[in-house]
């Protein structure tokens, strides 16, 4: 071959290369060596799985590289739980949405008496977030938290007029999911929703302080241990894996599992008194991209972020966990992923 055939050959190739698509894995690999993510991506539509990697390390300090079913916080992510689990006991008539959470708390103050369980689900109650006040006190309970609304005089709003994001509301969940059932928050899910859908690698971790064998440790960008340590339940506590997660999803879109009344309600959101709708269905923020209805959430405390993602029209989920929190930009990476997916569409 001649020296003109093999520039020719060479600047082919190079063109062939240049002109071909990135993929999601080809993503999150450039994410991962500039140093934005370590952490576990599982990409799925249509129920094949596109994207399931995972890279980086468990633990930076020792050197332990995380794996598939490497169990990693999740944070806020673990609302939607709170959510189903609510949901599940409805479908057993053991509670109604219209229902006071004063029916089944009967330490909350006068103040809050009248919020429903679907404000809490919501985040339509007016609770005051404890998150910005209390986020600081390592193992904080949910009892030190009911404690704190105890003190407390009244409402941000009244209940049912505006939208305003509340972590509080959430722990009251957990405690009306243990009153209605008489089980601790961590049995009723793992009886009600990890061992049916075979989350093998789901936990939750709460004042018992479960072992969780070979969970991700929390670190910062600069690889300073930055690991959780509350032990709150209802809007925080679950650790998981990608694709646990995905088990989740696909359960979400049977029936079978929550029935149909349910799903629809999980993804409306609520008419506020302005007659604008609130932002958040029942565990889950609801948005409308492009005539798409997505549920999503994300999650971040310490040197965790999380996200997952949920085209509920096209059936495309996006799931990522991470342990290195603030290297993670999340929205830049879920938005990066969009423009992938919309090129390969």
């Amino acid at each position: 071959m001649t020296k003109l055939s093999l520039y020719l050959s060479f600047l082919s190739l190079l063109f062939i290369t240049s002109c071909k698509e990135k993929t999601v894995k080809d993503l999150v690999t450039e994410y991962h060596s500039t140093g934005k993510l370590n952490g576990s991506v599982l990409l799925a539509k249509n129920d094949t799985i596109l994207c399931d990697t995972t890279l980086g390390y468990s633990n930076f300090k020792e050197k332990v590289l995380l794996k598939k079913n490497t169990p990693i916080y999740i944070a806020s992510l673990s609302k939607p739980f709170t959510a189903i689990a609510i949901m599940l006991l409805q479908q057993k008539g053991a509670l109604n949405y219209n229902d006071k959470a004063s029916k089944y708390i009967k330490e909350l103050p006068k103040y809050a008496q009248q919020i429903t369980i679907y404000q809490l689900l919501t985040h339509t109650s007016g609770l005051k977030d404890y998150e910005d006040i209390l986020k600081q006190n390592k193992n904080l309970t949910n009892k030190t938290v009911l404690k704190w609304l105890q003190n407390l005089s009244s409402l941000n709003f009244p209940s049912g007029t505006k939208y305003e994001y509340s972590n509080s509301g959430y722990i009251l969940l957990s405690l009306i999911i243990e009153n209605s059932s008489g089980k601790i928050f961590k049995e009723f899910i793992e009886e009600n929703i990890l061992i049916p859908l075979k989350m093998e690698h789901t936990f939750v971790y709460d004042e018992t302080k479960p072992e969780i064998l070979n969970k991700a440790t929390g670190f910062n960008k600069e690889n300073q241990a930055d690991d959780y340590n509350q032990l709150t339940t209802g809007d925080g506590g679950i650790y998981s894996t990608p694709s646990d997660l995905y088990k989740l999803d696909k359960a979400l879109r049977s029936s079978t599992f929550i029935n149909k009344e349910n799903q629809k309600l999980m993804y409306e959101t609520p008419e506020l008194k302005n007659k604008k709708k609130g932002e958040y269905g029942f565990g889950w923020f609801i948005l409308n991209e492009n005539n798409t209805k997505i549920a999503m959430h994300t999650g971040g405390l310490n040197g965790f972020r999380s996200l997952f993602w949920r085209d509920l029209d096209h059936n495309i989920t996006l799931i990522t966990l991470t342990n290195q929190g603030d290297s993670f930009p999340v929205y830049d990476f879920l938005n990066d992923v969009k423009k992938v997916l919309s090129k390969q569409q």
